[in-house]
């Protein structure tokens, strides 16, 4: 391996700041969505003991449910939350290492641009023949559908952006270090929540 730094960037900065911009931003609208599950459940908790009732609040919070998981996938992809064959990749080291983790990023690259293209596309037909949700408030299907589109269409970039990444020799930015101590270690599992 050459002596450049193994975290840089293939990309010109700006467009290394592009990216991270975009998935950064994709996490804030993630958790403007979580904020309006807050507040609808918060509404029709509220409104009940009270004689309000919240037309099609249901369907408002699973689609900004939708919208959240969608939306912040490519932030967790590369904060390193995301859940990752790690207990077999840790077993290997050197060029069959990077063999696996350049295998395991393309199929991830591929099995997302799948996904994505099919959300789109989904979105899409819903949009051009205007599908109405058929709830007591009759919404575009296609609104709801976009958190899911523009969540995966995301998320496949920084797939195929970390893939180029490591394909040009670069270390996965998708996982964290190794833990140095043994209170690294223990901080680690107190994150995690395990």
């Amino acid at each position: 391996m050459s002596s450049i730094d193994p975290r840089h960037s293939i990309f010109p900065e700006w467009l290394r700041k592009s990216l991270d911009g975009l998935y950064l931003a994709s996490g804030y609208l993630a958790g403007v969505f979580l904020v309006a599950i807050f507040l609808i459940m918060l509404a029709l908790s509220a409104g009940r003991p009270l004689g309000i009732d919240v037309p099609a609040g249901d369907d408002f919070a699973a689609w900004c449910m939708a919208a959240t998981a969608f939306l912040a996938l490519a932030h967790t992809f590369r904060s390193a939350e995301l859940i990752r064959m790690g207990l077999v990749i840790d077993r290997f080291t050197g060029w069959r290492r990077r063999l696996i983790e350049i295998a395991c990023t393309a199929i991830g690259a591929t099995a997302v641009s799948y996904f994505a293209w099919y959300a789109v596309e989904m979105t899409w037909v819903s949009w051009r023949f205007n599908d109405v949700s058929m709830g007591v408030i009759a919404v575009p299907l296609w609104i709801p559908q976009l958190g899911m589109s523009v969540g995966l269409s995301v998320l496949a970039i920084s797939f195929v952006d970390e893939l180029l990444h490591v394909l040009f020799g670069g270390a996965p930015r998708y996982e964290k270090p190794p833990a140095n101590t043994a209170d690294e270690i223990i901080e680690r599992v107190m994150e995690s929540g395990v």
